[in-house]
C-alpha cells in the first residue's frame, strides 16, 4: 500500500512538472504574439505620424504651388495612410491570436487529469 502511495505522489508530481512545462510554453507563445501586435500598433501610430505631416505639407504644396505638386503630396498621403491601416489591422489580427492571457490548453489538461483521478480513486 505504501508504495502504490509513494508511485502515485511521484507520478503526481511527474504530472504537475510537466503540466507547469506545458502553461510555460503557452504564455511564452502568447507573449511573443501580443509583442508582434504591440509592435505592429506601434508601427501604425509612427506611418499614421508621418501621414499627417504629409497632410500638412499637401496643404502648404496647394497652397503655395500649382495642382500637380499638391497632387503628389496627396498621393504619398494616401499611400501612407493606407500602410498605417494594413499595420493597424496586422497587430489587431496579432492580438486576436493570443486570445485571453490564461493558458487554455494547461487548464484543459489539469482538468482531465483530475477527473482521471477521480475516477481511479473511485475504483
Amino acid at each position: 500500500m505504501g508504495e502504490l502511495v509513494q508511485r502515485a505522489s511521484q507520478q503526481l508530481t511527474e504530472l504537475v512538472r510537466g503540466e507547469l512545462r506545458l502553461a510555460q510554453a503557452e504564455m511564452k507563445e502568447k507573449g511573443k504574439r501580443y509583442g508582434k501586435g504591440g509592435g505592429m500598433f506601434g508601427g501604425a501610430g509612427v506611418v499614421g505620424f508621418l501621414m499627417l505631416q504629409a497632410l500638412v505639407a499637401t496643404a502648404i504644396a496647394a497652397i503655395a504651388v500649382a495642382l500637380p505638386v499638391w497632387a503628389a503630396g496627396l498621393i504619398v498621403t494616401g499611400v501612407l495612410g493606407l500602410i498605417a491601416a494594413v499595420l493597424a489591422l496586422g497587430g489587431r489580427r496579432q492580438v486576436g491570436r493570443a486570445a485571453g492571457p490564461a493558458p487554455q490548453q494547461t487548464i484543459e489538461n489539469v482538468k482531465a487529469d483530475v477527473a482521471e483521478i477521480r475516477e481511479s480513486a473511485h475504483r
